[in-house]
């Protein structure tokens, strides 16, 4: 079974290529089965309809689904390696993939992070874009530097990000140790509610603002499911009330790529287990990928 029955071979037309990391060993909570999520995913998508919001066709789009990453639970630094080289496995293929990584804890995010930033030649132009109702900047947490809660100090990190490059949106939920290091090397972030105060225009341009200053032209965006409110996410380890809603969310991104390169994403911490017996969240994570494949598709 593959994403909305996607082919799974790439060619010189595909335009985006899904795949999943089945991994949550770096979550800090035991209740999380977000390695499970890539395989929902897929199969809530069987269940959908096959046109976006905007009426684009679904089968039409040059999407192909690889499968996932093999994984080994607890072997951390093989598991980096192994991502990078599926990755580059992938740009191998096809140099203009945009890719789209299903979850797994965010830490997921890292090697896919680093994979994209390293192909660049220029990596001014590179920037990241993080969703997340945390910072996610401990310098260590829990197993120990390696964890989703030290994801984003994890990026910051790599030699081609700072902050004129890395911004965090949707926090509401930060520790006294994250702010202190946030504060220290003025890491850039947007609390959601600023979403209410400022209204929807102003808080886009703001992010648009961030990345223009930056000189960043090609933005991977990183989406942490809990950066939406849990009454329409339940589905998640740390369930933090306050976030955007759906359509929130969704016209943020709408905004975002037809102004922004976005040159991959991904969707993490769906934890189907956690989830309502009909699925709402992880339905909620599918229509979003699908949504966002064809807002960057359109432009």
């Amino acid at each position: 079974m593959t994403f909305f029955d996607f082919g799974e071979t790439i060619d010189n037309d595909t335009e985006f290529v899904f795949f999943g990391i089945p991994w949550n060993y770096l979550s800090s909570l035991e209740i999380v089965d977000s390695a499970k999520a890539p395989q929902k995913i897929r199969e809530i998508s069987e269940n959908l309809g096959l046109t976006t919001e905007m009426g684009i066709e679904i089968p039409k789009l040059k999407v192909v689904d690889v499968g996932n990453v093999a994984i080994e639970p607890t072997n951390i630094e093989n598991n980096i390696v192994k991502i990078v080289k599926f990755m580059k496995s992938i740009f191998s293929q096809n140099k203009r993939i945009i890719p789209i990584m299903v979850g797994g804890d965010h830490f997921c995010t890292y090697p896919v992070v680093k994979t994209m930033g390293d192909s660049f030649d220029k990596k001014s132009g590179f920037g990241v874009l993080i969703f997340d109702a945390h910072l996610d900047f401990y310098k260590s947490y829990d197993k120990g530097k390696y964890s989703h809660a030290t994801v984003s100090h994890r990026i910051f990190d790599l030699e081609y990000v700072s902050n004129n490059n890395l911004l965090i949106v949707g926090t509401r939920d930060i520790d006294v140790p994250e702010l202190d290091i946030t504060k220290k090397e003025q890491i850039a972030y947007l609390n959601a509610y600023t979403f209410h105060d400022i209204g929807f225009n102003s808080f886009t341009d703001k992010i648009l603002a961030f990345f223009e200053k930056s000189n960043a032209k090609d933005i991977y965006v990183s989406i942490d499911i809990d950066v939406l409110d849990p009454s329409i996410a339940p589905g998640t380890g740390y369930a933090i009330p306050g976030g955007f809603s759906y359509r929130e969310l969704w016209q943020i991104l709408r905004k975002l790529a037809e102004n922004i390169n976005i040159i991959g994403f991904d969707v993490v911490e769906v934890s189907p287990n956690l989830d309502l017996l009909n699925n709402i969240t992880s339905n909620l994570a599918a229509k979003l990928i699908i949504e966002l494949i064809s807002f960057i598709s359109n432009k």
